[in-house]
């Protein structure tokens, strides 16, 4: 669905009517920070307000940008829900970590949040690579768990360093760390205003085991694996109804698949409330993105 004009979203209206509150719609292929301002512009027109349902659909992005919407978001409402039907990956759920509470449907797709840098080797078009941070960190349980190597020789160790500094350049595995350490500081401060009440060892403990408990970055986490964290997710049969009424709108609306050709824009983002919405579209020829006013 690439023709703006067929996105319908009536079951907003009927969404607020039921939580009475004020529900957006925030829908990107990935978080950024370019679309902060419009996010802003989007707020201020709701107001600020008692109770704040965020419908959340994304597969990832910038973890700085996950900070910075969620504190955003926390400046227009006393009670910030977010309500997630299906798509909500990564630096996404990173994200919904800052809401006061989780209503998530039986499809809500979460993942791990550990981190993913990009590097460059050359200039053609497969020059750019993804390393994954936890490769990188269980590289010597790797090589003790399967080739039997002892890891407290130090010089086993020291050659292992060496092998994994000859593969990867040291600044990278550098960058690789401060990377971690970003985003469990940014995911513990997003969840304290989820759950105020623990303890800052038990936040780090659930940051950890979204970090590092899990054996990919694709694994899918489902609202009971939260639950079993201590996460306030919750049930709501007739919000999670009509929340997966806008998911199904939603994956027939973002992202490049839903283009007719390669050269049509690509809606990637949506901010929306039950009377209007913004769209970001990218286009293949040109650098800079284009934000569009659709009515509802």
């Amino acid at each position: 669905m690439t023709n703006l004009n067929e996105l319908r979203l009536p079951m907003l209206a009927e969404l607020e009517r039921e939580r009475n509150s004020k529900v957006l719609v925030l829908a990107a292929s990935m978080l950024d920070s370019e679309f902060l301002p419009q996010l802003y512009e989007v707020l201020l027109e709701i107001g600020k307000t008692e109770r704040l349902d965020v419908v959340l659909y994304g597969r990832g992005g910038e973890i700085n940008a996950a900070r910075r919407i969620g504190l955003l978001l926390h400046e227009f409402t006393k009670h910030l829900s977010f309500v997630v039907p299906y798509h909500c990956q990564s630096a996404c759920t990173a994200l919904a970590l800052a809401g006061h509470e989780v209503i998530a449907s039986d499809l809500a797709s979460f993942s791990p949040i550990d981190p993913r840098l990009q590097t460059v080797d050359g200039d053609g078009p497969n020059s750019i690579h993804e390393m994954d941070s936890e490769s990188v960190r269980l590289f010597n349980e790797m090589c003790k768990a399967w080739f039997h190597l002892d890891i407290q020789q130090e010089e086993i160790r020291m050659q292992l360093l060496a092998s994994v500094g000859s593969s990867i350049f040291p600044t990278t595995l550098t960058a690789l760390y401060r990377a971690n350490l970003e985003m469990k500081d940014i995911s513990e401060e997003l969840l304290a205003f989820q759950i105020p009440q623990e303890t800052a060892q038990r936040r780090s403990e659930i940051v950890h085991q979204l970090m590092h408990g899990y054996h990919s970055h694709s694994y899918a986490i489902t609202r009971a694996n939260l639950e079993q964290m201590g996460l306030r997710v919750k049930r709501d049969e007739k919000v999670e109804a009509l929340a997966w009424q806008v998911g199904k709108a939603l994956t027939n609306f973002i992202g490049g698949q839903v283009r007719q050709t390669p050269q049509d824009p690509k809606n990637d983002v949506l901010l929306a409330t039950a009377s209007m919405g913004h769209v970001r579209q990218r286009h293949l020829e040109r650098i800079a993105h284009t934000w569009l006013e659709i009515k509802l």
